[in-house]
């Protein structure tokens, strides 16, 4: 079953026409900032212990993302975090994640929706997991 947000429910949107061509800018679903996860990714990386409001914010607003579309959301969110501390694609970016390498926090990113307990679609004939799979993008908008 997928989870819509609110106005998508009220329309009906994407009960029928769900897939990964809904998860890119400009399409019908916009790219999520996930506000919440920030923090539990930070928490998670370093080792330190989530609070229950930091996790119930975060699981929050990825079950109001389509399950084709949280692990985009999430590695789009990882990567804005790293853009917005100057940080180029392939420099290790302890200042965003102080003490944890680069790979950890990919890794932690993509165990998010398993901590959440939230299901996604992993590739195109809808097969679920937990887990994300590789290093999955936005195209640039």
């Amino acid at each position: 079953m997928l989870v819509a947000t609110p106005i998508a429910a009220e329309y009906g949107a994407w009960l029928d026409n769900s897939g990964p061509w809904m998860c890119y800018p400009g399409q019908a679903y916009p790219v999520p900032a996930l506000p919440g996860c920030r923090p539990l990714l930070k928490l998670q990386c370093n080792g330190s212990e989530v609070p229950e409001a930091v996790l119930r914010d975060c699981c929050q607003q990825l079950a109001d993302i389509s399950e084709w579309c949280r692990c985009g959301a999430l590695y789009s969110m990882l990567d804005n975090m790293y853009k917005e501390h100057g940080v180029q694609e392939g420099q290790a970016g302890t200042e965003v994640f102080p003490r944890c390498r680069r790979e950890v926090v990919k890794l932690t990113a993509a165990s998010v929706p398993a901590v959440c307990k939230l299901p996604i679609v992993i590739d195109a004939s809808g097969d679920g997991a937990y887990v994300c799979k590789g290093v999955a993008t936005y195209p640039d908008a």
